[in-house]
């Protein structure tokens, strides 16, 4: 019996022993971990760049009867600081500020942006009358982007793969129409002169936007989706602007 109580023993002793030593081992692997995210070195990361986004507008929402053509382009550039996570620098928040501007072009198309004609936003076919070869509608904004962001290679973003999610808060600091070439009802030529027009009138001047972005080193891929009206409500179509297009980040 005593045999036996002794075997029992030891036999407990050697798996509290092996415990542990397992135990031991996570904890010495979790504080290894944690001592190398505390221990990047940071110092070639740059604290602040430029994000540069050049995007296609596309107008989700709005009605068939606008007609648009060509390429609608975007542009926006912002000056933006990045705040790493302490406990893990593969994380961090981007907040700046920058200026943003819209394109998109139209066909056969006259916009009233001043009201002059109409109380409200309307985009008339013009098609059988005198019309521009060339019309567009550009709005420019002010915007302050903040951003979630992963870095799988804190140590050198510039080498390694990126995402981002996060919102954009922007004030409207001019929209206009501009047109150019004159044409008649059969497309011929009147003459080439200029017409532009400014008005924020039936705009929203607030834009509340979110946003993603994916790529390797500098070069992403973006997406942007204004979740407010690009019009005012009830002074035009309730236009949701999408923009899609190419980030180059970490400039």
């Amino acid at each position: 019996m005593k045999k036996l109580i002794v075997l029992c023993l030891l036999v407990l002793g050697s798996y509290s022993v092996i415990f542990a030593q397992d135990s031991a081992a996570v904890e010495r692997v979790k504080q290894e971990a944690k001592a190398k995210k505390q221990t990047a070195n940071l110092s070639a990361r740059p604290k602040d760049h430029f994000l540069l986004l050049l995007g296609y507008n596309i107008w989700t929402q709005a009605p068939d009867t606008i007609q648009n053509k060509g390429f609608h382009r975007s542009a926006s550039v912002y000056f933006m600081f990045d705040f790493p996570f302490k406990t893990n620098p593969q994380w961090s928040v981007g907040v700046g500020g920058g200026v943003a501007s819209d394109n998109q072009y139209f066909e056969n198309t006259e916009i009233d942006i001043s009201g002059r004609t109409n109380n409200q936003l309307r985009f008339k076919n013009v098609g059988d009358t005198l019309h521009y070869k060339k019309y567009k509608l550009n709005v420019t904004y002010l915007e302050a982007p903040v951003e979630l962001r992963f870095t799988a290679n804190a140590e050198n973003p510039n080498k390694s793969l990126k995402a981002a999610v996060g919102f954009k808060v922007g004030t409207m600091v001019g929209a206009n129409t501009k047109g150019k070439n004159l044409l008649n009802s059969a497309g011929n030529v009147i003459n080439g002169h200029t017409v532009k027009e400014k008005s924020k009138n039936f705009f929203n001047t607030t834009r509340l936007s979110v946003q993603a972005r994916f790529g390797y080193s500098v070069f992403n891929i973006f997406a942007s989706y204004q979740i407010n009206r690009l019009t005012k409500e009830g002074l035009g179509p309730d236009i949701r602007p999408l923009l899609v297009g190419l980030a180059i980040t970490g400039l």
